[in-house]
């Protein structure tokens, strides 16, 4: 039996140039954030960028075609992998990043024109990279979900059947998380 991890790209449009200081707290954030997705329950690997510090860039970093340069040439984008959509979204919309996500029409676009994110499932011994992402995230853009692309309101399972998110998991590993740090929900 072949074993799958869970493939996320996720893709934003800054408001502004990333040195501006209206994305000061994001950028503030952004360690703490990272750190905790990395000790989340289910979290695999990330994928680093060729021009900062810490886990290597899983090939040369690429953009969507929705991808709009304002100057300073990158955009945010990231490319992980999970044991499972659940562990996924147990720390997408919990925690630190969970914070940060209700905070991100501070700092991007909205994503009108394009998903935010896309869903893959690859083969263990698989290691999606930049290019990869770029191409199943504007397939789910061009196309909508998919067993090649979808997100969480459409998943699929590895074999390509449909799926849904199981809510109650997603809350026990969330809860679980509060527990091991000493949070207190809804403090």
């Amino acid at each position: 039996m072949t074993a799958y991890r869970l493939a996320v790209y996720t893709f934003g449009q800054f408001v502004d140039r990333a040195d501006s200081p209206a994305l000061k707290d994001f950028f503030d954030i952004e360690p703490s954030v990272l750190a905790e997705l990395e000790a989340a329950e289910g979290f695999i690997a990330r994928s680093g960028y060729d021009s900062d510090e810490g886990p290597g860039s899983w090939g040369a970093q690429v953009f969507p075609k929705f991808w709009r340069d304002n100057g300073d040439g990158w955009a945010p984008s990231t490319l992980s992998l999970w044991t499972s959509p659940e562990a996924l979204a147990a720390v997408t919309y919990h925690g630190r990043h969970g914070a940060a996500y209700k905070r991100g029409r501070e700092w991007n676009l909205p994503a009108v024109e394009w998903p935010g994110y896309a869903l893959w499932w690859v083969e263990a011994d698989h290691r999606p990279d930049w290019r990869e992402a770029v191409e199943r995230h504007e397939h789910l853009g061009d196309h909508g979900p998919s067993p090649k692309a979808f997100t969480f309101k459409q998943l699929y399972r590895p074999d390509g059947t449909p799926s849904k998110l199981d809510s109650a998991k997603v809350k026990e590993l969330a809860q679980r998380k509060l527990v091991s740090t000493g949070e207190v929900p809804g403090s």
